[in-house]
């Protein structure tokens, strides 16, 4: 019920009528906000007025903060912020906003306490408008929280889609790229060859034929033995590199801004490492070995075609020699 004006028997001034509802005004429209009133007496620190409000949300009887003062009231932790807040709005002369976070009858309390010191004929007072943020912070506390869980999701999904891109342009069983988008990616290695004058080379590798031990064990045999070529491949070229597998038992490898020299090296160690290479499956040991041949832009070829027939004519030669061998593609000697 809206609290009213009670007529007094002496007759008042519209001044004063006016000044009367704003203080009856007031008090509605605190509660409404969730904030509370106190008029505290500064020479002996106990609080002359409180409103109801304020002493139930900390869980005290309606009068339970008239009377008494902060250090009667709470830790001395406590008592010490609302002391140190109370000399700076007396130093400071004008409105002071503070803020204060305790904990107070089992329950976590964060209050915006405007201090303004008030001067009356008698006596000076320290009034304060007690702001209960707890509950509004909390949701704001919520809302970081859930917002951060969206975003950690989207960054998930995003992660997720990108694995499920990827897995599309590469090949099951061996892990490498497929054809199509390797060969994207030399394009582009040639283009750039030709604007910076910078060489690399082009690598085709094939399985030779399989031991008796690997046919016997048919498919999965095989499926093996292309998942170990495939983990010395990925982990034999650089981020820079690209490789595929380019049929069903030749892979090709990019080595960008690498001669022939250095390529062939490089080949002869993987070469190497495949011949040693140890796959069980089963139970059982199984090896392989790998026909290799090395072309480079431009030294060998001056356009893609011709690359790909550079390192395809290597590739025979090797596999013309029996296999588990590195061959180089011819340098050419005529101009560009």
């Amino acid at each position: 019920m809206l609290p009213t004006l009670h007529e007094s028997p002496a007759k008042t001034s519209p001044a004063a009528d006016s000044a009367a509802a704003a203080a009856l005004l007031l008090p509605l429209w605190l509660a409404r906000h969730d904030a509370w009133a106190t008029v505290k007496d500064l020479e002996t620190g106990r609080y002359l007025h409180a409103d109801a409000g304020l002493a139930e949300q900390l869980g005290l009887a309606a009068g339970g903060l008239v009377g008494r003062t902060d250090g009667e009231l709470f830790d001395s932790s406590i008592a010490a912020a609302l002391r140190a807040s109370e000399q700076t709005a007396l130093a400071q002369g004008a409105a002071l906003f503070a803020e204060h976070q305790f904990e107070f009858g089992g329950r976590r309390h964060d209050f915006e306490v405007m201090r303004l010191v008030l001067d009356t004929a008698d006596r000076r007072q320290l009034g304060a408008i007690w702001h209960d943020r707890t509950t509004t912070r909390l949701r704001d506390q919520q809302l970081r929280s859930a917002l951060e869980q969206i975003e950690q999701q989207q960054r998930e999904h995003e992660r997720l889609r990108r694995e499920v891109a990827d897995l599309a342009l590469r090949d099951p069983a061996s892990g490498l790229h497929h054809r199509a988008h390797f060969e994207e990616q030399l394009r582009r290695e040639v283009d750039l060859s030709q604007r910076e004058h910078r060489e690399f080379s082009l690598v085709l590798l094939e399985l030779d034929e399989p031991s008796p031990k690997v046919g016997a064990l048919g498919t999965a045999g095989e499926r093996a033995v292309l998942e170990a070529m495939g983990r010395l491949l990925r982990g034999g070229t650089r981020a820079m590199d690209a490789s595929c597998r380019w049929g069903d038992r030749r892979f090709a490898v990019l080595l960008s801004g690498v001669g022939l020299a250095t390529a062939h090296s490089r080949m002869e160690g993987l070469r190497r490492k495949c011949a040693t290479q140890i796959v069980v499956h089963e139970g059982q040991e199984i090896g392989f070995t790998t026909a290799v041949g090395v072309a480079s832009f431009p030294h060998t070829a001056h356009s893609q075609e011709a690359l790909l027939e550079a390192a395809l004519a290597a590739l025979d030669e090797a596999r013309r020699r029996g296999g588990n061998a590195v061959t180089l593609a011819a340098i050419r000697f005529d101009a560009v």
